[in-house]
């Protein structure tokens, strides 16, 4: 009894705001909607059979090269600081974690209508550029995938440096010492103790940068002037615009199918690469 009044609080907010409101997309989806957005109350699969046009496809797959262009990213800059955040005394380390999640102590609008001012062909980018003599004329930065792709990686890559750092914190560096003792090179130890063993905070921040990338819709319309259409551009219109409910649930199930696949793959290197403590 005194354990089910523990979990009580959490089943209880899991249920009533996530997997209900799963249920009821996965409900909508089956269901058809008029010109008018009102909802058929009839089973059908036209919703599903819809999204394979190859219009929603390549919407899906645009999405998930620029989601995984960011989370590389983010993989590539994130190592390394988590790395040096990890080797800081004790007493820095705190001050610089703070440092990195500061941002999200900012409005997300924001911080994404500062990254329009820095990318504008009369910001401070291209003012620069200019003034030392790099280019002529300013550069078309804003409104690009590349824009996209910077203020995503913005955005989340506080994500992937904390889980990367606790992976890094937690490894043994005995193993590492006995690594070198046994004459491996620094590449070699990296490659076969250090990565392995951080390879599931990795993957956390992997998941934690691409999932939020590949559903993000303020970005992608804000920094790609509606250029750069992705996933997430696609659902709110379908859900606010076009009042197309059932074909919107069937792109969202879409996203939550990706997220599941990625927590499964994640599950199992985790428990194949499991972190050794130094306890």
């Amino acid at each position: 009894m005194g354990r089910l009044l523990l979990l009580g609080p959490g089943l209880l907010y899991l249920t009533v705001l996530f997997l209900l409101p799963i249920a009821a997309i996965v409900g909508i989806s089956f269901l058809e909607s008029n010109r008018f957005g009102q909802l058929r109350w009839e089973v059908t699969f036209a919703s599903f059979e819809r999204a394979l046009d190859p219009l929603y496809l390549r919407v899906l797959a645009t999405s998930v090269v620029i989601a995984g262009i960011t989370t590389l990213l983010a993989v590539l800059i994130g190592y390394p600081t988590a790395w040096a955040i990890a080797r800081l005394p004790p007493r820095w380390r705190l001050v610089v974690l703070i440092l990195v999640v500061l941002p999200f102590w900012t409005n997300f609008l924001v911080r994404t209508y500062a990254w329009i001012v820095l990318l504008n062909t009369e910001g401070p980018i291209s003012g620069v550029l200019q003034g030392v003599g790099l280019i002529e004329s300013p550069l078309q930065l804003l409104y690009t995938p590349g824009a996209v792709i910077a203020g995503l990686l913005y955005a989340y890559l506080p994500l992937m440096i904390l889980p990367l750092y606790v992976a890094i914190d937690r490894l043994d560096p005995e193993l590492r010492e006995a690594a070198r003792d046994l004459g491996a090179s620094r590449a070699r130890v990296f490659l076969t103790v250090t990565l392995p063993m951080t390879l599931p905070g990795a993957l956390v921040g992997a998941i934690f940068v691409f999932v939020p990338s590949l559903g993000n819709f303020v970005i992608p319309e804000l920094l790609g002037g509606g250029k750069t259409v992705m996933i997430g551009n696609l659902i709110r219109d379908q859900f606010l615009k076009t009042r197309n409910w059932p074909l919107a649930s069937v792109l969202a199930l879409s996203i939550l199918g990706i997220l599941l696949v990625l927590l499964i793959l994640q599950s199992r290197l985790s428990r194949r690469y499991a972190p050794v403590s130094h306890d």
